[in-house]
């Protein structure tokens, strides 16, 4: 009996709630962290890029106009699918990142408590950013925290799961869409991320995921003029100063990348979340 030979898998990019080849028809090689062959990953190009952009800012007012409680529930409801597929998450992770399966199981467990964490936090953020301001007069004066609208998410280099979760979910739990680059070395756990968002209850596009080449892709969606904010956190450190400066010419909310990987186990606080946040006051008469 002659031996099977396993199917080469080739992925797709994650746009509008459906699974596109990209545009360019390229794709690259993924290697485990012992350079033995995993799989084949779409190679975005600037068009899927644009692509990506036009399906989060259609699917923006409906996501961003959700109540808080409901988008909760959905974000609640990833973390659960996330879960019933972390045997997945555990090989996928130990072989792009060649760490112990302990420590392996440490960080799968880690994100998906990471994505509860900022699932429970949508119904919360308003009331801890938010405030009732004394004036003088017969007005009511309020701050509301409001969604910046689309964001341009860099998942981290070196933290392929839990790094991407912790950049990830609070832009999508402040109300928020996003356009996500993934890891260029190590996307399958994106992969697998984007289907359990498409088999979430997550509306299509809210989230979208682009594998490819960091460094090709992050001039376009820096600069892309629909885009609000974006994240830097995964951008190559060459091209960083450049991308603050196309950034500025369309002026976008920025956060900046760290001057070092951070400590993506720490316990997590809302610096993240209130990055994508923008105050709105509100005055009112009283009485009226």
């Amino acid at each position: 009996m002659s031996e099977r030979i396993d199917i080469a898998k080739t992925y797709k990019l994650y746009v509008g709630g459906a699974f596109p080849r990209s545009e360019s028809g390229r794709s690259y090689q993924v290697t485990d962290s012992r350079g033995k062959f995993l799989a084949n990953a779409a190679q975005a190009s600037r068009k899927d890029v644009r692509d990506a952009v036009a399906a989060a800012r259609k699917a923006f007012p409906g996501w961003s106009g959700a109540t808080a409680y409901n988008r909760g529930q959905v974000l609640y409801r990833v973390a659960e699918m996330l879960q019933g597929r972390r045997e997945q998450f555990l090989n996928e992770l130990a072989a792009s990142e060649g760490v112990p399966v302990k420590r392996a199981q440490s960080i799968v467990d880690t994100a998906i408590d990471r994505w509860v964490w900022y699932a429970g936090w949508t119904d919360k953020v308003a009331t801890v950013l938010g405030a009732a301001n004394p004036v003088a007069g017969p007005y009511f004066c309020f701050t509301v925290p409001e969604p910046t609208g689309v964001v341009g998410v860099f998942a981290p280099q070196q933290s392929s799961l839990l790094g991407l979760v912790s950049v990830l979910a609070p832009v999508l739990a402040g109300g928020n869409t996003a356009v996500l680059i993934a890891s260029q070395d190590r996307p399958l756990p994106a992969i697998t991320l984007s289907e359990v968002l498409a088999t979430s209850d997550l509306p299509g596009g809210v989230a979208n995921v682009l594998t490819g080449r960091t460094g090709e892709l992050a001039p376009w969606l820096v600069s892309h003029a629909d885009v609000n904010a974006v994240d830097l956190c995964g951008t190559p450190e060459s091209q960083r100063a450049e991308l603050e400066r196309s950034a500025a010419n369309t002026v976008k909310r920025v956060v900046p990348a760290p001057a070092h990987e951070p400590d993506w186990m720490a316990a997590p606080d809302i610096r993240r979340l209130r990055g994508y946040l923008e105050p709105k006051t509100v005055w009112h008469p009283m009485g009226v």
